[in-house]
């Protein structure tokens, strides 16, 4: 649907007026498959159970969810995106805030992650050039299945307009980067596309990190336990000496 755009005179000045009435801002139309779904609850949980961005920065990230880059023009759906510097409305079932409209944010997002399904999601071809052309710093592509070749993670820097290889793994103004990691996540054992510190530690999801610190408490106790049980031997070898020197007639 396109998006309706009235312009008016106010003061002197023109303003545009956009009609959200008919811009449809979802379709009910599901993900396209149970690892795609997963990947893409990962790419944002995990950022909001465990990232603290530098100097408290705000931030969101979005999964499915569509961005809306110009007038007249259709939304795109990355499976993930991640922008900084903004605040979540109050009210998101108000029409211009139920998708992220640029204009309504004033930005466009830092990141923008495609996971890809299958070859009809020109995520190399007509997505990287709008992308490109509405001015996101950094665009990823992860390809599990390899669809698009021997290279499973793509990630391409803005340069006026344009995107070229990135060769690298960090986003250095976020203070993030993103890893490839094997193992299980909500019971599915894959590889999977995950935040990470610039150092290479994965960003925990709620779940790590309370399997961390029930770790951490456990091994707490068991140090307490030991050190009980060590004072208790102690206290019991020096009652046992008590009771020889008492035999003995030997005041302590």
């Amino acid at each position: 649907m396109e998006n309706k755009a009235i312009e008016t005179v106010v003061n002197g000045e023109e303003v545009i007026e956009i009609d959200y009435s008919n811009i449809v801002t979802e379709d009910d139309t599901p993900v396209d498959n149970l690892f795609s779904e997963k990947q893409q609850r990962l790419l944002t949980e995990s950022l909001y159970a465990s990232w603290q961005p530098a100097e408290q920065r705000a931030f969101a990230v979005f999964a499915n969810v569509g961005l809306f880059y110009a007038l007249r023009e259709p939304a795109l759906v990355p499976d993930a995106m991640l922008s900084m510097d903004i605040s979540l409305p109050t009210d998101v079932w108000e029409k211009p805030n139920r998708s992220y409209f640029v204009w309504q944010y004033g930005k466009v997002p830092e990141v923008v992650i495609e996971v890809v399904s299958n070859l009809k999601g020109m995520e190399l071809t007509e997505k990287l050039d709008k992308y490109a052309k509405m001015g996101v710093p950094f665009y990823v592509v992860y390809d599990p299945a390899q669809h698009y070749g021997s290279h499973e993670l793509r990630i391409y820097e803005n340069h006026s307009l344009k995107y070229l290889p990135f060769d690298q793994t960090n986003f250095i103004s976020l203070g993030l980067g993103l890893m490839l990691w094997d193992g299980e996540y909500e019971g599915l054992a894959a590889q999977w596309l995950r935040w990470c510190t610039p150092e290479g530690q994965p960003i925990p999801t709620g779940k790590e990190r309370a399997d961390a610190e029930q770790q951490r408490a456990d091994a707490e106790q068991q140090r307490a336990d030991a050190e009980y049980r060590r004072a208790n031997a102690e206290q019991q070898r020096a009652d046992r000496l008590a009771q020889k020197l008492r035999e003995l007639g030997i005041d302590e």
